[in-house]
């Protein structure tokens, strides 16, 4: 979670400027492609929504012009399946700043036991912000991920016992 998109120094949550909170997601081309991953973005996104204010703008930020092209591309054939007006954005990334420590992995910290061990584990909430089993966990607290790939993938994930019972608690209410 970070801020990009705009030109004022330094933003903050509360002195955001003319910045949008959003999320940097480091890929492997190998795994996913670019195409695959705005798919996800536009399953998982409303892009037919107007944005209320920047800060919470819908925006693709892009690195280059294949990127740029390419979110194009996706943007159009969501516009030409649904007949709905786009207003999700593309945007040059410029500057990616991360946000402050109490906005990473929100899901994760609202559970006591998985924020005690992941607070361990990552000390400096720089590398909590960029690990990818907090990423999944985070994901699964905050009932994005489905249910039924959590017990294969706990484990996996560096869970002790404890903690693997109050991730599947936390998840357990995003489906009654």
């Amino acid at each position: 979670m970070g801020y990009a998109g705009g030109a004022a120094p330094d933003p903050a949550y509360h002195a955001i400027g003319d910045h949008s909170e959003t999320v940097q997601i480091d890929f492997d081309p190998t795994v996913i492609s670019y195409e695959a991953l705005l798919d996800e973005f536009l399953a998982a996104h409303n892009p037919t929504q107007q944005a209320f204010s920047r800060q919470y703008a819908s925006l693709i930020h892009y690195h280059d012009e294949e990127q740029r092209l390419a979110a194009e591309r996706a943007l159009a054939d969501y516009h030409q399946r649904t007949g709905r007006p786009v207003y999700t954005q593309l945007v040059p990334l410029g500057v990616f700043t991360l946000a402050e420590d109490y906005h990473q992995k929100y899901q994760l910290r609202q559970v006591p036991e998985l924020e005690t061990l992941f607070e361990r584990i990552y000390p400096d909430y720089r590398d909590l912000a960029n690990s990818t089993a907090a990423t999944r966990v985070n994901a699964y607290a905050g009932g994005h991920l489905p249910i039924n790939g959590l017990a294969a993938e706990s484990e996996a994930l560096g869970l002790v016992p404890e903690a693997q019972e109050a991730l599947v608690r936390a998840v357990a209410r995003w489906y009654p």
